[in-house]
């Protein structure tokens, strides 16, 4: 028996086909995972949903190059009850890298948020540079 609402089978035979993304890893650094739970709860989802896009290989809806804080850093920009700004790396064979996440109170980003991000962005690189005992 059928219900409203419930799909009806196509035939006698009926495949259901999943697709199976290989979703990239996300790489935390400093206290940016810390700030981006502090956002709002609409932020906070857009971030996520965002990131999840980046996870499955697809682009973000709303971004730039952050070429001042270096190679490969992009911002996706998220305006919900406020603005806000995270900054990653995507294009790192173990992951998607984050580097920061903050509220922007002023239409130039800070130069304290720009440092902090290029400040991990070497950190990071130079400690996957070194070997692994």
């Amino acid at each position: 028996q059928r219900y409203a609402g419930q799909p009806r089978l196509a035939g006698r035979y009926t495949w259901l086909y999943t697709a199976v993304v290989a979703r990239r890893p996300l790489i935390w650094l400093g206290s940016a995972l810390t700030d981006l739970r502090a956002f709002p709860e609409a932020a906070r989802r857009r971030a996520g949903h965002e990131l999840d896009l980046l996870q499955q290989g697809m682009q973000p809806t709303d971004w730039k190059p952050m070429a001042t804080v270096g190679d490969g850093v992009y911002e996706l920009r998220i305006r919900a009850e406020g603005a806000f700004r995270v900054f990653y790396v995507a294009k790192r064979a173990e992951g998607i890298v984050v580097l920061h996440a903050f509220q922007k109170k002023a239409a130039r980003t800070s130069r304290l948020d720009l440092d902090l991000a290029t400040q991990r962005l070497r950190h990071y690189l130079a400690a996957s540079r070194r070997p692994r005992e």
